[in-house]
Formats: C-alpha cells, sequence, structure tokens
C-alpha cells in the first residue's frame, strides 16, 4: 500500500514540472522550471521578506528566469504557462536540460542536484 507522508497529504497537486514554460502573473517574467518542493520549503524570515505571502502549502517552484542570470522561487499560484514556445536564455539551463522541443526542455543525464549546489 502507497502511504502519503503526512505534511504532505494537504498539498495541491504541482501543475508544472521540470522543463515546463512559465510566466510570472504579476511580475511578467518568462522562465523554466527546474525542480519544485511540494510546498515552501523556504525559512519563515524569507517568506515574511517577500512582497506577497502565498499559500505556503502549495507546490512551489525553482525557475530560470529569461535573460538573467536569477533563478527564482514562486508559488503556483504565482506562475501561468508561457504558450510562446520561445526558448530561454539562461546561463545555468545546460547545467539541467539537453536540448529544447515543441515549447519544452529535456533533462539531461547529469545527476539531480539541488539548487544550491550549481557552482555559478
Amino acid at each position: 500500500m502507497i502511504m502519503l507522508r503526512p505534511d504532505l497529504q494537504d498539498c495541491t497537486p504541482p501543475k508544472f514540472a521540470p522543463g515546463d514554460l512559465v510566466r510570472h502573473v504579476r511580475y511578467q517574467y518568462r522562465g523554466v522550471v527546474v525542480a519544485l518542493d511540494p510546498k515552501c520549503a523556504a525559512d519563515e524570515q524569507w517568506y515574511q521578506s517577500n512582497q506577497t505571502q502565498p499559500d505556503r502549502n502549495q507546490p512551489w517552484y525553482h525557475v530560470l528566469v529569461h535573460e538573467t542570470g536569477s533563478v527564482t522561487y514562486p508559488a503556483q499560484s504565482s506562475l501561468e504557462p508561457d504558450d510562446t514556445a520561445e526558448p530561454i536564455i539562461h546561463p545555468l539551463l545546460g547545467q539541467f536540460f539537453s536540448g529544447f522541443a515543441d515549447g519544452r526542455y529535456q533533462r539531461n543525464d547529469a545527476s539531480w542536484l539541488g539548487i544550491d549546489s550549481v557552482i555559478l
């Protein structure tokens, strides 16, 4: 029998997966999802320092932001699909993806390390 972790049972299912193109609803930047957390994994100080505080009990995504070197951590409610199907320009793309086709990135064969372990 498969059992869900009790701390994740109330979490919203993810709408996006690694490789999906997204757009931030408020700030309108485009990006690509690198990884996700089933709920906000940031500490309370980080969470409270944001301009908005979306519900913590929803998926939160690690997103490479187009034409920057930035990585953001938005909540699912802050994102929508990016239907442009245009590739993202970001210096870390090769760390996570091997190619781009049909409007999404393909995961490479490298070990899936946490975003904090990527050397800039």
